[in-house]
């Protein structure tokens, strides 16, 4: 069972976090830290007392924007501690997210925050803190996968395919139709669409491989596009480009003579 650390400046906002912690059966104690000094004080002890100690910690919920140090700061000195505790970030912000998994956090929960979604972070950090104990390889370079929804449990009377988003806490489900490019961020991608771009916890390589049925193709090593979004291909002085609305994204050399076969392939039916 995990021993937790909530970390927030924010009194009610930290009195909600541990409550939800401490209703999780796999927590076995959560205690709280007003701030960055406070909480690494406390992980300072837990390092001394050791691993098998009550005061040990197995994993920091840490916000992100807290006056003196943040909570990235915090999270680059923890990283430098002999034992380290597992990280998981709990944000207002989702444009932290690629910055906290660069340094291996956990996982990166949006507030305000849902039971079932933190419950997701306690079974991730669960499993990892486990397989720590038992001298099991930790994947933490493992990203989850943001789901897809095919058409045995889509919605009816939509498309077939759809993939779920999370965005200040709240989940909901994008249609692959609605999304004209996909934009890699290490082991995230940011999907595109005509009402505002989602963050998703998937690379790009697999939304490549997932979605090239749905009409999505790799220009980029950086981008994948769905190939009935694409308004024009242009080629100038060896470079070639295409225009997506008002967007005009590179296509790499390798790529170009399979796009210009699927747009010939495309036009001719």
């Amino acid at each position: 069972m995990l021993r937790v650390l909530a970390v927030d400046d924010e009194a009610p906002a930290l009195e909600e976090l541990l409550y939800l912690l401490r209703s999780d059966p796999r927590v076995r104690s959560a205690e709280g830290a007003g701030g960055a000094t406070e909480a690494l004080l406390r992980l300072s002890r837990a390092l001394d007392a050791g691993p098998d100690s009550p005061e040990a910690v197995d994993v920091v919920f840490l916000d992100i924007h807290m006056p003196g140090l943040t909570g990235l700061d915090m999270a680059k000195l923890i990283a430098g501690f002999a034992r380290p505790p597992l990280i998981v970030f709990v944000t207002a912000h989702e444009n932290f997210a690629v910055a906290a998994f660069d340094l291996k956090a956990v996982d990166y929960v949006l507030k305000p925050v849902r039971r079932e979604r933190l419950a997701e972070a306690v079974r991730r950090a669960s499993e990892l803190a486990e397989a720590a104990r038992e001298g099991a390889p930790v994947p933490a370079d493992v990203p989850p996968e943001a789901p897809s929804v095919t058409a045995e449990n889509a919605p009816p009377g939509g498309p077939a395919e759809y993939i779920q988003v999370d965005r200040a806490g709240v989940s909901r489900l994008v249609p692959l139709t609605d999304i004209a490019y996909v934009e890699a961020h290490g082991d995230y991608a940011r999907l595109h669409t005509a009402d505002g771009d989602h963050l998703v916890r998937i690379p790009l390589a697999v939304l490549e491989e997932r979605w090239a049925p749905h009409g999505f193709v790799r220009i980029h090593r950086s981008h994948l596009v769905a190939l009935g979004r694409i308004d024009e291909l242009r080629l100038d002085s060896g470079a070639t480009t295409v225009r997506i609305g008002t967007t005009v994204l590179a296509v790499s050399r390798r790529h170009a003579r399979h796009l210009r076969d699927l747009l010939i392939r495309r036009a001719h039916g």
